[in-house]
């Protein structure tokens, strides 16, 4: 089995799951660290004349992270495309463990069963709180409705003040974000790497959270973890 991943987190998970199975995978495919296998670009702009040339049996996406048109052309090449649709930390479990069976798994790996159970029953912050949780800045834009990251904080008690936004991904001035007068401001370190110097001073008098990208957006190995390590953040910046 051949497979290109163009999702940072499946490209996780088929390479802990079947080593050796990934021939090709994003520039944005971090994971494992000591992942060495071919380079095709971008989620938003792949090389697919290099997917092509890798001639893989399978290749794995996103209807969020990947454009139509790239999924169009390499179809049209005659490539197999499996598009995964992952909102809710429920659909999760569902989509890997369709992927990881179309990448030619026997079985249901360890660490899926342990993240299901990780996020059977999550500590979370301790009451509820109300958020904004920035992706991006210049311009702000932050999580609206129906998002895989607003599923998994709703799941440890934060709630966001424009999941009910008619778009998934509003750009809202900052002027009106702090007017919402939210009680928390989550601020993750990806796409937009956020940091304790670049984003919390847009916020004064705001706690604060900086949490990890990676637990909050990949689903993949990291959901095992993810719960413990956000739930962490979260209630430290509320002390």
């Amino acid at each position: 089995m051949r497979v290109v991943s163009l999702v940072p987190s499946l490209t996780e998970a088929v390479a802990e799951t079947l080593p050796g199975v990934l021939v090709g995978a994003t520039d944005w495919c971090t994971r494992p660290v000591d992942l060495d296998v071919t380079r095709i670009g971008g989620t938003k702009n792949p090389r697919v004349d290099r997917i092509v040339a890798l001639a893989p049996d399978l290749v794995i996406a996103n209807e969020e992270e990947n454009r139509a048109p790239d999924l169009d052309a390499l179809r049209a090449a005659g490539l197999d495309v499996l598009v995964t649709e992952v909102r809710t930390v429920p659909q999760a479990w569902t989509e890997l463990d369709r992927v990881l069976t179309a990448c030619g798994a026997r079985g249901r790996p360890r660490w899926l069963d342990e993240a299901e159970a990780a996020w059977a029953s999550p500590l979370g912050v301790g009451g509820r709180a109300r958020a904004v949780v920035p992706i991006w800045r210049r311009p702000w834009m932050v999580l609206g409705r129906d998002t895989f990251a607003g599923d998994v904080l709703a799941r440890l008690g934060v709630g966001q003040l424009y999941a009910a936004h008619t778009e998934r991904y509003p750009r809202v001035p900052l002027e009106e974000l702090r007017a919402a007068a939210p009680d928390l401001v989550v601020l993750p370190d990806e796409p937009y790497r956020f940091t304790a110097d670049d984003g919390p001073e847009a916020f004064p008098g705001l706690p604060c959270a900086l949490v990890s990208g990676r637990h909050l957006t990949w689903y993949g190995p990291s959901l095992a973890r993810a719960p413990r390590v956000l739930a962490e953040a979260l209630r430290a910046a509320r002390r």
